[in-house]
C-alpha cells in the first residue's frame, strides 16, 4: 500500500486578523495551514519549519513583505520557496517589485476565493514537482544515497552555518577495504551488491535526521556532521564500522577479514575566516589514509584547528 502524501505546508504572512480568518477557511480543506502576523514571525517559522509556500502581504509594520521576500531570496536555505504577494496594492510598479524580487505570482485584495485556491494548488504542485526531480538529481544511481553533488551543497551549506554560529563540524570518511580484489574474486554484479549493502549499513548508523552519508566517490564514503565534537564523530564511525562487519559478506581476499570491512577517519574542526571546507576534506581523508596504512578496519580521528 502506498504511503499517504502529507498535506503540503501553506505559510500566510498577514497582520490583518480578518485576512488570516478568510485564507486559513480558504485553504485549510486541502493544506496544513500556518499563519504569521509579522515579517520578523514569519522568518523565524520558516527557519524552525520552511512551508512548502508563502503567501505574503507586502504593507506590514516594521517589516513589508518586500524585505521578507529579499531575505527569503538571499539564504541558501529558503531562497526555493515559492513566495505568492496578496496584497491590495495593485499598481503594475508594485507586481513588477514584487516579481523582481523572486515571487511566483502576485494576487491583488479584495481576493476571489477560487483563484487564490487555484493558484496556490498550482504552485504547490509545481514546487513538489521540482523538488522530486532535484531529490533525484542528487541520489547516487547504484546505491540510493546522496551522491557527490549533494554532498557538495551540503557540506557548503553546513560550513557556512558552523562558520556564522561558531559551532564544531565533523566528517567521516570510510572506504571499502580491498574492494578491488572483491570485485576481482567476485565480480562487479556482486560487488555493486556490495556497495549498495555498504551503504544501507553506513546509512542505517545515523540517528540524526539532519545528519548525511553520501557516496564520496568510487567505493568510498563522506559523513557530514553538523554540532559534532570529535568524540562524537568517533563514536558514530565505529558504529558503522560494526554496522559493515555485522552485513557478514565474505571476502576471503581481503587482508583485514574474512568479511568486507571498512576504514574510516574522522576530523573535526570549527570553521575560521579564511578556512574553506576543503581543509575538513584533507583532514578527514588523512586520517583514512592512516587507518588503512594502520592495518585497515579501524577508525582514526583528529581534531583540526
Amino acid at each position: 500500500m502506498d504511503t499517504p502524501v502529507p498535506p503540503a505546508t501553506v505559510l500566510v504572512v498577514d497582520d490583518a486578523p480578518s485576512n488570516l480568518a478568510i485564507l486559513t477557511e480558504t485553504l485549510r480543506s486541502e493544506f496544513d495551514v500556518r499563519i504569521a502576523t509579522s515579517g520578523f514571525e514569519a522568518l523565524h517559522l520558516v527557519c524552525d519549519a520552511p512551508p512548502d509556500l508563502i503567501l505574503l502581504d507586502i504593507l506590514m509594520p516594521e517589516m513589508d513583505g518586500y524585505e521578507v521576500c529579499r531575505r527569503l531570496k538571499a539564504d541558501f536555505s529558503t531562497r526555493n520557496i515559492p513566495v505568492i504577494f496578496l496584497t491590495a496594492k495593485n499598481e503594475v510598479s508594485d507586481e513588477t517589485t514584487g516579481l523582481a524580487l523572486g515571487a511566483v505570482d502576485y494576487i491583488t485584495k479584495p481576493i476571489t476565493v477560487p483563484i487564490v485556491q487555484a493558484r496556490v494548488r498550482a504552485h504547490v504542485e509545481l514546487k513538489r514537482r521540482g523538488d522530486l526531480l532535484e531529490t533525484l538529481s542528487m541520489r547516487d544511481g547504484l546505491t540510493g544515497i546522496p551522491n557527490r553533488r549533494r554532498f557538495d551543497e551540503y557540506l557548503n551549506r553546513a560550513w557556512r552555518h558552523a562558520l556564522r554560529c561558531n559551532t564544531p563540524l565533523s566528517m567521516i570518511m570510510a572506504d571499502i577495504d580491498d574492494f578491488k580484489a572483491y570485485n576481482d574474486a567476485y565480480g562487479h554484479m556482486a560487488g555493486d551488491e556490495c556497495l549498495r549493502a555498504v551503504a544501507g549499513a553506513l546509512s542505517g548508523a545515523l540517528r540524526r535526521p539532519g545528519d548525511l552519508v553520501a557516496r564520496f566517490g568510487g567505493e568510498e564514503f563522506a559523513v557530514v556532521l553538523e554540532h559534532t565534537e570529535l568524540p562524537g564523530a568517533l563514536h558514530l564511525a565505529e558504529a558503522m564500522r560494526a554496522a559493515v562487519i555485522d552485513l557478514d559478506l565474505g571476502h576471503e581476499d581481503s587482508r583485514a577479514a574474512q568479511v568486507v570491512t571498512v576504514s574510516l577517519g574522522a576530523a573535526t574542526l570549527t570553521p575560521k575566516a579564511g578556512m574553506t571546507p576543503e581543509t575538513l576534506i584533507g583532514a578527514a581523508d588523512r586520517m583514512l589514509y592512516a587507518a588503512k596504512q594502520a592495518g585497515r578496519n579501524r577508525v582514526l580521528g583528529d581534531t583540526t584547528v
